[in-house]
């Protein structure tokens, strides 16, 4: 489910939503999370968060290299997928409402 069309402002805000609340899960619940890969808990959250990500704004290469990070014990609880869904979002540009034209 790759999205080709640009998300729109609601869809960029639920993302982001997303990614602060998945790390902030993450940073809170630290003893169940800390052990990267080894922690099925983890593999499970950034699964899910994954695919919300993509499923609401599209692919992104960012997200790769973030669940990778998220894998490794220690640098999963850095707000990776924060940081990944600003930077997959801050070029998109939203989708804007048809302009009216101008009277001739």
């Amino acid at each position: 489910m790759l999205r080709s069309a640009t998300p729109s402002r609601k869809r960029i805000l639920a993302a982001r939503a997303l990614a602060v609340i998945a790390d902030a899960i993450q940073i809170g619940l630290l003893p169940l999370f800390v052990q990267g890969a080894a922690s099925p808990l983890n593999d499970a959250l950034d699964v899910v968060v994954g695919a919300g990500m993509v499923a609401l704004v599209g692919w992104n290469w960012v997200f790769l290299p973030t669940f990778v990070a998220e894998l490794v014990p220690f640098l999963d609880i850095a707000p990776t997928w924060t940081v990944a869904a600003f930077i997959a979002t801050r070029a998109r540009k939203v989708e804007a409402l048809p302009a009216s034209t101008p009277p001739p």
